[in-house]
């Protein structure tokens, strides 16, 4: 291949880009709070062992923890309070 058929090879960056995984608040199905399958906060992994609650209606963050399970709690206490 020249240098011309490289140029127009098109470049992969889903494989390049990372993106922290994403934590679904879990939702009963019985909840009454909101819509199934529509969480109001999502716990973010925001670096080594910290995570963000962000609102997703907003996408502001709303609160933090350094262990997972506290943010997950948080979370679920945040959904419960609105």
């Amino acid at each position: 291949m020249n240098a011309q058929n490289l140029a127009q090879q098109p470049i992969n960056t889903s494989a390049n880009t990372l993106q922290p995984p994403i934590h679904e608040v879990f939702v009963h199905p019985g909840n009454t709070l909101q819509a199934p399958g529509r969480q109001r906060y999502q716990v973010i992994l925001a670096g080594n062992r910290f995570f963000h609650i962000k609102e997703t209606a907003t996408g502001r963050v709303r609160g933090f923890r350094a262990d997972h399970n506290e943010a997950c709690a948080l979370a679920r206490n945040l959904e419960a309070s609105h």
